[in-house]
């Protein structure tokens, strides 16, 4: 039974149709070779993106113009099964001001290499 899958790799948006055999994959509808790759990604170790938003220490919402959290993401695709747990290390964060646009708050999450960082300036 094929999988299908569309490519988000780039704006081509190649439909995929995935067989899984016993030495791997096989993958067709891909007109480049990182339908190929995305393919065995997503079904084999999935990653995502992870955005969020963590909690200002000592901020009321009036001080910063209605803003009582910082918008935060990961500076790589993160394992998709540990998303949850991440999650959970994101939301436990009391971030202190200043903070700068790209300053990690959770470097190298669970020995990952993937860094939780500020996505918006704040003084």
């Amino acid at each position: 039974m094929s999988e299908e899958l569309v490519c988000i790799t780039c704006p081509m948006g190649c439909r995929l149709s995935v067989d899984r055999t016993e030495g791997g994959l096989a993958v067709t509808g891909n007109r480049c070779a990182r339908g190929i790759k995305y393919a065995e990604e997503e079904l084999l170790a999935p990653k995502r993106m992870v955005s969020a938003t963590a909690r200002i220490a000592g901020v009321e919402r009036t001080e910063l113009d209605g803003i009582a959290r910082l918008p935060v993401r990961t500076s790589l695709p993160y394992p998709k099964e540990g998303v949850p747990g991440l999650l959970k290390a994101i939301y436990a964060l009391d971030v202190r001001l200043p903070v700068k646009r790209g300053a990690v708050l959770i470097a190298d999450y669970e020995g990952s290499g993937v860094d939780v960082i500020a996505a918006r300036s704040l003084p």
